[in-house]
Formats: structure tokens, sequence, C-alpha cells
């Protein structure tokens, strides 16, 4: 693999997003769901213990990290079956290089493992787009949160067999999170201003798509 020339600095956000090779389903069913979310959590530390492969298969255990212990910040996800958005906050010099390349490469080792195929899962490097304002970072949390939504309503996906995005976090309905909601709930009077604006952002969206200008990563089927 070569180089990547996108640098990400400490303190500024980015939509990463990647799917499957030759638009392959990456996540079958609830099991690698979860394992993917697990991912998230496991690989997002400084100083890693153990081998990727050995964390990849590891129980879901224990506090999430400390933000001073934590490569990036996780401020949104959705997983779809083919295809994942995160929107990340570098914490320290490398973080979502590193985060990426962990949880990248760690996922692959499992699902790999698990459904007797070798190989690149994954197309290429993962994408990422700056969030160069602080309005395109709440239209795109509102994007991302509810890109399952997208899918199903553009009538690409009829059909979400395997799926989980940080919505259910965002409206406080009793799921563990991973998320650092606070930049963005912080900006609203409460989930219910936050919902509604989301909603109507992605209605928005949807029909606003040609002037995106990563419209492109939300095309990923």
């Amino acid at each position: 693999m070569g180089t990547r020339k996108k640098s990400f600095a400490n303190g500024e956000f980015y939509h990463i997003y990647n799917r499957g090779v030759d638009k392959r389903v990456i996540f079958v069913d609830e099991e690698e769901i979860h394992r993917f979310f697990q991912s998230m959590v496991e690989f997002n530390v400084v100083d890693p213990v153990g081998s990727l492969y050995q964390n990849s298969f590891r129980q879901l255990s224990g506090p999430t990290p400390k933000s001073e212990d934590m490569l990036v910040d996780i401020i949104a996800y959705c997983l779809n079956p083919n295809h994942f958005h995160i929107i990340l906050e570098q914490l320290v010099e490398g973080g979502i290089s590193e985060f990426m390349k962990r949880l990248s490469g760690g996922y692959t080792c499992f699902f790999n493992h698990k459904n007797e195929r070798s190989g690149s899962l994954f197309q290429g490097k993962f994408k990422a787009v700056h969030i160069d304002s602080n309005e395109y970072l709440l239209h795109v949390s509102a994007y991302v949160n509810l890109n399952d939504r997208v899918h199903v309503l553009s009538g690409r996906t009829p059909k979400l067999i395997a799926s989980r995005s940080s919505w259910q976090e965002y409206m406080g309905n009793g799921v563990r999170g991973i998320c650092e909601k606070e930049i963005i709930l912080g900006q609203f009077k409460n989930i219910g201003e936050y919902k509604e604006f989301a909603l109507e952002s992605l209605e928005s969206t949807r029909q606003r798509k040609q002037e995106l200008k990563d419209f492109d990563a939300f095309l990923l089927e």
C-alpha cells in the first residue's frame, strides 16, 4: 500500500468512509456489526495491548478509554451492509491513520476468519473529507447518524439486514455509547431540537445532493 497524501490535524473533524471491495457486503449479520463496533472501542488507544488479530477476538468489556489515552474522538457513525461512515476528531498526531489501520486490519482478520476467505475486504484506502466549518459539521452529523435511512428512502437498499448507527446514542435511548456527542448536542436546547434539525437536514440534503462537496461519499452502496 502506498503512503496516504492527506494529512490530518489535531482538533479537526473528518468524515471517514469506505465500502467493501467490488461493493461486496461487509456486515452479513449482527455479530459482524457488533465486532466492528467493538473494534472502534478496542483499537482507539494510544498504546494497544496484544496484536490486532488477538484484540479483534476480545470480548467488549470495561469502560471506554479515557480521552488522554485515545487516538480519536468518535462523533458519529453509521454501519450499513456494504459500507460505513464515521466522523472523527483527531486527538494525537497520526491518530486517524493509526486508528483506521487498526480498525480495517483487525476487522478484515475477523471477517476473513469467520467467513473462510482471504484477501482485501475494503475498497482500497479509506476516504476522508475535512469538515471545515461548524455548519458543515452539524449537517454531516445528521447525515451520518441517519445514513441508513438515506439508502432505504432512496430505494437503493430496500432492506438493511444488518446496520447500526449512533442515532440511538444521540436520542438517549439507553444504548451503550461510544460517541462524543456534546460537540453537536451542546449547540441545541435539547435532544428534541437536534432531532428536528437532523430530520430536516436529512430531507434538505437529499434534495440538494448535487451541492454537497463530498456527495460521492453518500452514494456508497
